[in-house]
């Protein structure tokens, strides 16, 4: 399961770092890969991802979420995510079916699209905002099939590329981001 950390007396530092998030990677319009600072609490590496669907391929700026304080932190307390942007967790190993991921404390709604090894989409499931005061209060939303990766966008993202099930991700060479 996705899980959240936190961190006592955390809350007006998170959205600050949030806002910030948001902010750099706006500005992460280059090539290359850069680091995107949230203080002292959690920093992501981004990258350029490519989707291709039947007829086009999509590029967007992704954070890469490899460890499992990123993971557990992910999009939580972020008020927007530019439009070509988004998160991708990067798994070691094929993750069971049922293990799903949540919206505690993420106010926006996302599309997740779940993704095998070779980086084909195996699922995607839209997420709403979950505003439950306990994360146990939220619903999980597993893809039913084993996966490594997880791509998570604004609602809608997916649909309007025209990226299904079946599109494949083209995953950049992590040994390359740093």
């Amino acid at each position: 399961m996705h899980e959240h950390l936190y961190i006592p007396g955390m809350r007006s530092i998170r959205l600050l770092l949030a806002i910030a998030s948001v902010c750099g990677i706006a500005a992460c319009e280059s090539g290359t890969s850069e680091a995107v600072d949230y203080g002292s609490v959690i920093a992501f590496d981004s990258t350029r991802l490519r989707i291709v669907t039947g007829s086009d391929t999509v590029s967007l700026r992704v954070e890469v979420a490899r460890t499992s304080a990123q993971k557990s932190q992910g999009l939580m307390e972020r008020r927007s995510l530019p439009d070509s942007s988004g998160m991708l967790f990067v798994y070691t190993e094929d993750q069971a079916a049922d293990a799903g991921f949540w919206m505690y404390r993420t106010p926006i709604p996302l599309d997740i699209a779940f993704a095998d090894a070779a980086g084909i989409v195996v699922a995607i499931r839209r997420m709403e905002p979950c505003t439950a005061q306990l994360a146990s209060g939220c619903p999980t939303y597993a893809p039913d099939a084993e996966y490594r990766y997880a791509l998570e966008v604004n609602a809608g993202f997916f649909a309007r590329h025209g990226i299904r099930v079946g599109s494949r991700v083209l995953l950049p060479d992590f040994s390359a981001v740093r």
